[in-house]
């Protein structure tokens, strides 16, 4: 067999066996597994038979929330193969089953008709809970590291082809509640061959991938598990919940393994660049890393370049750095930076992308955005404006795309998809321009805030914010508010109580110093107030909604 398999289960059939090229897990207990190829092919194939006795047929979905990932994984290989479609759910362990969580899980379930639920035996408190409603009473429950021990009953596989459903990822819920993104097998696989293929990173037969990226997350799950099985890249992969308590472990595990291939978001970067000390740099070599990518948040310049500045002392290249450009519904990426060379910064005037231009200067106070690449090779983009004509270079407007890599949109929602996917195109919602070619993301056009006719970008504040001290860094949030007629600026900001006063004053001046505004209102907040993603993203309409309704806990 020649060229790239058509679906993730041919995929799976085609990766080579010996035990010389695997996925290598990490597990929540420091407890290493190790599952080549073909074992992952094994069990796969077991567990599809023990979901089939369930009386799941093909095209049935399967709600999995499992939070040790190699019990994930193996369970979201079972459904594949045995043709049924995944359903990957933050698993919420550390929620103990609070309301909002279960809420959640049986909104995904419900919009999912997902009649199995997989789990894990630590988090069954969570699924008796949700089991307690009358929507998910007839629900089965199998627990990943006990229900599918054991010898397997006899089951036949169906085909499955590029057209079937692959799995469906609901969408972290940032703007509302969570809708179920429909990827098929073509989708998955012309996105995976595109960002890992020669436009992207140009997956090399040596590449190892280190990951601690949430499995229930497209960045993730495709990016380091579905993608990679795609085009045999080995993996490791260790817990989300760990790399919060040892951050320093991602470093450590890519010095151990030599890996070539890592991404996260730009506070793991931030993190890592504040917690590794001088000490601890004498132990890590990033030598090896080829690709250090960045995506799924606002990408801040100086978090970069500040990464890029302490770590060459471990042999880091900063032309390593990829910053990249993806939704869910295109499958994971849309654009890259083009792997191998220096990261792009736009420096542009502030008045004037308050107007909607990018005008460059090199102006003191001059806006840094990171450009976040080109589109891969047989996929569109455009930028366009309220009417939907196309913008000129260096005029913000939404981001479009069109693709093979593009679903065809929300799971049994057809409003959804309307609003979002017109004339083939996808409506990201996101702002963005292009300036050379480069693509430049500004934010959220539902969030833009428009104060006096001005346009101002609420990552701007909120990365501003975050530099006061006392702040915690990535727990900031900007909204604006109608008051009297007008758009006004709210700042919400976790801190301690002791220092309530003194941040407010403080992000008072430099909000004004920067931006020319003055907040209608700071809140600080207890640490843990403001809500966030399940993939760690600002809600920024959600606090807006519980501040006008008084329901956001604020220090006095």
């Amino acid at each position: 067999m020649t060229g790239y398999p058509t679906t993730l289960v041919e995929a799976l059939d085609r990766l080579p066996g010996g035990d010389a090229r695997g996925f290598r897990f990490l597990t929540s207990e420091r407890e290493e597994r190790y599952y080549p190829w073909h074992a992952l092919r094994t069990e796969a194939h077991r567990r599809a038979a023990i979901l089939s006795a369930t009386g799941l047929v093909k095209g049935d979905t399967v709600a999995l929330v499992c939070p040790e990932n190699h019990e994930f994984v193996l369970s979201f290989l079972g459904a594949s193969v045995g043709g049924f479609v995944p359903v990957p759910i933050f698993p919420g362990a550390t929620f103990k089953a609070s309301d909002h969580y279960v809420d959640t899980l049986e909104h995904i379930v419900q919009a999912a008709r997902s009649k199995v639920i997989v789990c894990h035996s630590k988090n069954l408190d969570v699924i008796a809970k949700l089991k307690e409603r009358a929507s998910a009473k007839d629900l089965v429950v199998l627990t990943a590291d006990k229900d599918f021990e054991g010898v397997a009953p006899p089951f036949t596989p169906p085909v499955v082809t590029p057209d079937d459903l692959c799995f469906l990822q609901f969408t972290s819920g940032s703007t509302n509640r969570p809708k179920g993104v429909a990827i098929r097998h073509r989708n998955l696989v012309a996105n995976t061959t595109s960002f890992l293929g020669p436009a992207g990173l140009a997956r090399t037969p040596e590449d190892v991938g280190v990951s601690w990226l949430p499995l229930f997350h497209d960045m993730g799950l495709i990016g380091f598990v579905l993608g990679t099985l795609i085009v045999d890249l080995p993996v490791v992969l260790f817990q989300t919940s760990t790399f919060v308590r040892m951050p320093r472990l991602w470093l450590e595990l890519i010095t151990k393994h030599k890996g070539t291939i890592t991404y996260a978001p730009n506070f793991a970067y931030d993190l890592l660049t504040k917690r590794v000390t001088e000490k601890d740099l004498a132990s890590l070599d990033l030598s090896s890393l080829r690709v250090a990518g960045c995506g799924a948040e606002p990408i801040r310049a100086r978090t970069l370049q500040d990464f890029a500045a302490k770590f060459a002392k471990c042999g880091f290249d900063a032309k390593a750095l990829m910053p990249s450009y993806g939704m869910a519904e295109s499958c994971l990426a849309i654009t890259f930076h083009q792997r191998g060379t220096p990261m792009i910064v736009d420096k542009v005037d502030a008045a004037e992308m308050r107007k909607g231009r990018a005008v460059p200067s090199d102006a003191p106070d001059a806006l840094e955005l990171v450009s976040c690449g080109v589109p891969f090779p047989g996929h569109e983009l455009a930028i366009v404006d309220e009417s939907g004509k196309a913008v000129g270079e260096r005029v913000v407007g939404q981001i479009l795309s069109k693709g093979p890599s593009v679903n065809d949109g929300y799971f049994e929602n057809p409003e959804a998809t309307a609003e979002s996917f017109k004339d083939g195109w996808l409506y990201s919602g996101d702002l963005g321009y292009r300036a050379d070619g480069n693509v430049f993301i500004c934010g959220r056009a539902k969030d833009l805030i428009i104060v006096n006719g001005a346009n101002h970008y609420p990552q701007d504040i909120e990365w501003v914010v975050g530099d006061v001290e006392g702040v915690r860094r990535g727990n900031v949030v900007a909204f604006s508010v109608m008051k009297d007629g007008l758009e006004q600026l709210v700042v919400a900001a976790e801190g301690n109580s002791g220092d309530a006063a003194r941040l407010k004053a403080d992000i008072a001046r430099i909000v004004s110093e920067t931006f020319g505004l003055a907040p209608m209102h700071v809140a600080i907040c207890p640490v843990g107030a403001l809500p966030k993603t399940s993939s760690g993203k600002a809600q920024r309409r959600k606090s807006k909604a519980m501040w006008e309704s008084k329901e956001l806990e604020e220090h006095p």
